[in-house]
């Protein structure tokens, strides 16, 4: 199994339009991150989690040919924005899985409703098959079988997915104990680590770290990074040994 990191930055991205910031100005590839978005895939199966609006970006870049089916976190644009870039998949392979939570499926609904249009659909709009997500409740998706992790975005309720040995959790910042129970004996841990000074709904870089300790996985890799974090190297060399920054189009295998 392959993880691809298609994005690895907070809800505006690095650079910051207009910022002067000295990371947002920074040469180095690695703090240049669009918007956040991972892509799983083996030989058999291709899956996608949010697809924001860099969406077309990450999926050239990727050379990503197929998607069996997309899992969103949660609403939030940065997390959703690009479902209309899904068209050149559907064309090539019909209607698209989407999992999601019932609430986040009414919600692009009203946003995208003409991509969920029953009658007079315009030709070439998206095309999707939803499927909600319930806590609790396993799935499969071809070879991967996928455990939903219920976790809390400041008040709003977000999902991550423990697919295989690979768990996925973004815009976390308090999750019960029962949850993390499910992520135990992971291989590998992507959480997000959006700076260093403490936020109402994010991990900072310690909330990241102490939950690194509380899950023990083999490996942890960064993401839903903000310029605030600072720079990508100078960061790497005070994590702890197993602890990584995500990047943007880093692939690592399990």
């Amino acid at each position: 199994m392959k993880i691809y990191f298609l994005g690895t930055g907070t809800s505006q991205g690095i650079p910051v339009i207009g910022s002067n910031h000295p990371v947002c100005l920074s040469d180095d590839l690695k703090d240049k991150r669009l918007r956040v978005s991972v892509w799983i895939h083996n030989e058999e199966n291709s899956i996608v989690i949010d697809c924001g609006p860099d969406f077309r970006q990450q999926m050239l870049t990727a050379k990503c040919s197929q998607i069996d089916a997309l899992l969103f976190t949660h609403e939030h644009s940065d997390h959703t924005a690009g479902i209309d870039d899904i068209r050149p998949f559907n064309f090539r392979q019909g209607e698209i899985p989407i999992y999601a939570h019932q609430r986040v499926i009414q919600n692009l609904k009203k946003r995208f409703d003409y991509v969920f249009e029953t009658e007079n659909k315009y030709p070439g709009a998206p095309s999707v098959q939803p499927i909600e997500v319930f806590n609790n409740t396993n799935f499969e998706i071809g070879s991967f079988n996928i455990i939903p992790i219920d976790a809390m975005h400041g008040n709003l309720q977000v999902f991550g997915y423990r697919i295989n040995d690979f768990a996925y959790l973004t815009d976390v910042k308090t999750i019960e104990s029962a949850e993390i129970e499910k992520i135990k004996g992971v291989k590998v841990l992507v959480i997000n680590a959006l700076r260093e000074e403490a936020h109402h709904s994010h991990f900072s870089l310690q909330d990241a770290l102490d939950f690194v300790t509380l899950v023990q996985p083999e490996k942890t890799y960064l993401t839903h990074i903000s310029h605030l974090l600072g720079f990508h190297e100078e960061v790497q060399q005070k994590l702890p040994e197993n602890v990584f920054l995500a990047y943007d189009n880093l692939e690592i295998s399990i």
